[in-house]
C-alpha cells in the first residue's frame, strides 16, 4: 500500500522583525495555538551576493545577533515535526546568475559556482535546514538549475527537500515565466529530485478565485501532488488577494476532487489575515481547517460551467489553454513590485 500523502500547509517567513519597534516576530504560536497543522516553514530570503563571504538572510549575515531568536525558534518548530527550508533568490537579482553553470565543461563557470556555492552549503549545514526552495526570478539556464539540484542532492542526501517557486503561468506556458528555463523540461529531467512546486497564483501570474487555472495545470500533465497553490496572505503583500468567501470554497473543492492535492502556501507570515500583525498564525489555522476537513462542506463545481467555453479567466489574468502548442498572442506583464518589511527597522551594525 502506498504511503498516505499529507497535504502540505506552508508559510513563508521573510519579515522577521516589526518595522516600527524592531521586535522579533515569533513563529512559536504556529506550534502553541490549537488547530494548526503547519507542515513546512520557508525562511527567506537568502541572497548570494557579489562578495561570496557576504551571504545574507535579507540584509544581514545569517550569524548576525538579530537572528539568534529566529534560529532558536526554528529549531523548536523542527522538534515538533515541522520542516524548515531556506529560500534562495526571490525579487532580488543575482543569486542564480552566480550559481548558473550552463556548461559544466567550462572551468571558469565551475570555479565561480564553487566560490558562491560553498557559503550556501555552510549555511544549510550550520542551521540544519531540512531543504531549500529555489525561487528563480531572474534568467537562469536549464542546465544551470539541473546542476544546482544535482549538487544539492549529492551533498545533502535523499531526505533533503528541494522545491521551486515558479509563477503559476509558467506551468502552462514557458513564455509566461520569470526563470528563463522551461519548468516542464525540468520536471522531465529532474522531477524525481523535486518535492513540489510552490506555484505563485498572484501578482498577475495566476488566479485562485476559482479552480479553473489549477485544473488547467493538471490537464497539462502536472501531478496534483507536485503543485502547491501559492496565495498572498494579505492584500498588502501583492496583487491577487482572494477573498475568504472564494478561497474557502476553492481549497476544500480541490482537496475533495484530488486525493493527492499538493497543498497551499502563503506569502507571507508576519501580517497574515485574518489575524493580521497581531495574530498572523490564524491564517495557518484557517488553512488547516479547510484542508483537513474541518471546514464547511462544499458543493462540487461543474468545470464546463466555470470555463464557459473560454480559454482565459475573467479576472484579466492571461491563461494559455492546457493543450496549446503554438505561440500565445498576449504576453503576460511582469508583476509590479510591492513593498515588504524585509528586516525590520534600520540599525547600525557597528
Amino acid at each position: 500500500m502506498p504511503p498516505v500523502l499529507i497535504t502540505s500547509i506552508i508559510t513563508y517567513y521573510q519579515t522577521h522583525h516589526d518595522s516600527v519597534s524592531g521586535k522579533h516576530i515569533s513563529v512559536l504560536p504556529l506550534v502553541q495555538q490549537p488547530g494548526i497543522s503547519l507542515t513546512h516553514l520557508i525562511v527567506a530570503a537568502i541572497h548570494v551576493n557579489e562578495d561570496p563571504r557576504n551571504i545574507t538572510l535579507n540584509d544581514h549575515h545569517p550569524s548576525h545577533a538579530r537572528f539568534q531568536t529566529l534560529w532558536a525558534e526554528l529549531r523548536i518548530l523542527q522538534a515538533t515535526g515541522i520542516k524548515v527550508l531556506g529560500m534562495v533568490g526571490g525579487a532580488a537579482k543575482g543569486s542564480f546568475a552566480r550559481l548558473d553553470v550552463s556548461n559544466p565543461d567550462d572551468r571558469s563557470q565551475l570555479d565561480r559556482f564553487e566560490t558562491y556555492y560553498q557559503p550556501l552549503h555552510t549555511l544549510i549545514k550550520e542551521r540544519g535546514l531540512d531543504g531549500l526552495d529555489l525561487d528563480v526570478e531572474e534568467p537562469m539556464s536549464l542546465g544551470g538549475v539541473v546542476f544546482l539540484i544535482d549538487r544539492l542532492r549529492r551533498d545533502f542526501g535523499p531526505g533533503f527537500i528541494i522545491t521551486l517557486a515558479p509563477v503559476a503561468a509558467a506551468l502552462l506556458n514557458p513564455r509566461h515565466n520569470l526563470s528563463g528555463f522551461d519548468y516542464e523540461a525540468l520536471e522531465v529531467m529532474r522531477g524525481g529530485e523535486i518535492a513540489w512546486y510552490n506555484a505563485q497564483f498572484y501578482c498577475g501570474w495566476g488566479d485562485c478565485s476559482n479552480p479553473v487555472m489549477y485544473e488547467m495545470i493538471l490537464m497539462k500533465g502536472w501531478p496534483a501532488e507536485k503543485v502547491v497553490v501559492g496565495l498572498v496572505t494579505n492584500p498588502e503583500n501583492g496583487d491577487g488577494w482572494v477573498p475568504w468567501s472564494m478561497i474557502s470554497s476553492v481549497l476544500p473543492l480541490l482537496v475533495g476532487r484530488h486525493a493527492r492535492f499538493g497543498g497551499v502556501m502563503g506569502w507571507e507570515y508576519f501580517n497574515s489575515l485574518p489575524g493580521g500583525r497581531e495574530r498572523p498564525w490564524e491564517w495557518a489555522g484557517l488553512m488547516s481547517g479547510w484542508l483537513r476537513g474541518r471546514g464547511h462542506e462544499q458543493k462540487d463545481m461543474d468545470m464546463t460551467e466555470l470555463l464557459g467555453g473560454k480559454t482565459g479567466l475573467s479576472t484579466g489574468v492571461v491563461v494559455v489553454v492546457a493543450d496549446e502548442d503554438g505561440e500565445a498572442d498576449e504576453v503576460l506583464p511582469v508583476p509590479r513590485g510591492f513593498e515588504y518589511y524585509s528586516d525590520g527597522i534600520e540599525e547600525d551594525d557597528e
